[in-house]
């Protein structure tokens, strides 16, 4: 087996996507990671059930990374680059999991969250993963039941309703509240959290555990849902833009709302070019100065750069 490469010390133990090229330059292999050092290294270890590519490890001579916000966001991130791009060790273009929107209706007739493929008016998102973002409505409505304050309620729904004491005067406030999570309000996610973190306990206390299980399951819903996620949204803009440092340039590309790809290459300083858009700015310059620190060129053999190891 080839030894490690001394850049995996180098990945931080955050979420990311990784890309491993050959000698020529050519892309050889897109990934996602919830902890990139953690994933990139195992690839120098045993594979189990990625035995596929063993054959693709002695061919890879770099590795490039983005490091993501959150696991959702490299999820996205991931998509966008394979739907753009198959390498010819990647299996699945784009990815397994489904693009999905939520659409609050506030209407008195129909109120309540749905998960749509399409997005409309009164929508949120984009999400990756229709069951964690179904799971995540079932999550929302168990703390704020905005369907049951219609108009037009079944008797059985009737019937909810008086039992968790729900009234249609409640519709706009639950509504707002929904808005607030949806558009990740730090208050209002702790807020929707600890109702349901309370509900888990509660029912785990009366030993009614598969509840308490799925309640758990719903909370990391929640968090999937409301976690950072910058590289797709649902505005169709295109951007290009740079950001260096120590030596390397990195020039992001945004196509239709969504970043979509990135290219690394050596630099003397930086480019007079178009100014980073300011909701980018922290992005690219994390992930210039990560650049600089995995490029080989910056780490010649035999130089302590005082990375340690992982």
């Amino acid at each position: 087996m080839s030894p490690r490469p001394p850049a995996v010390a180098r990945l931080p133990e955050e979420p990311g996507v990784y890309r491993f090229r050959g000698a020529t330059g050519e892309v050889l292999y897109v990934g996602r990671a919830v902890n990139l050092r953690r994933r990139v290294g195992s690839y120098w270890g045993d594979l189990r059930g990625r035995a596929h590519l063993s054959a693709m490890v002695p061919r890879i001579a770099r590795i490039e990374a983005l490091v993501c916000a959150s696991e959702h966001e490299a999820a996205w991130l991931e998509r966008n680059i394979l739907e753009r791009h198959l390498p010819p060790w990647n299996r699945t273009r784009g990815g397994e999991e489904s693009p999905v929107h939520l659409c609050l209706d506030v209407s008195a007739t129909t109120p309540g969250l749905r998960a749509a493929h399409l997005p409309r008016s009164g929508c949120f998102g984009p999400y990756l993963g229709g069951l964690k973002v179904r799971m995540a409505v079932t999550a929302l409505h168990r703390v704020y039941p905005l369907a049951y304050t219609g108009i037009a309620l079944t008797a059985a729904e009737q019937e909810m309703a008086r039992l968790r004491g729900v009234v249609p005067a409640d519709r706009p406030r639950f509504a707002e509240a929904l808005t607030a999570v949806l558009r990740r309000r730090r208050q209002a996610v702790r807020q929707v959290c600890a109702e349901l973190s309370a509900r888990r306990d509660e029912a785990a206390a009366a030993e009614a555990f598969e509840l308490a299980a799925r309640i758990q399951e719903e909370l990391a819903a929640i968090a999937w849902i409301t976690a950072p996620q910058r590289v797709t949204t649902m505005t169709a803009t295109d951007a290009e833009f740079s950001a260096y440092a120590g030596g390397v340039r990195v020039r992001f590309e945004v196509r239709g709302g969504r970043l979509c790809d990135w290219h690394e290459s050596p630099a003397a300083e930086p480019e007079t070019g178009p100014a980073v858009p300011p909701r980018w700015a922290s992005f690219a310059g994390r992930n210039a100065a990560l650049a600089a620190a995995l490029d080989p060129r910056m780490h010649p053999p035999g130089r302590r750069d005082g990375s340690g190891s992982g």
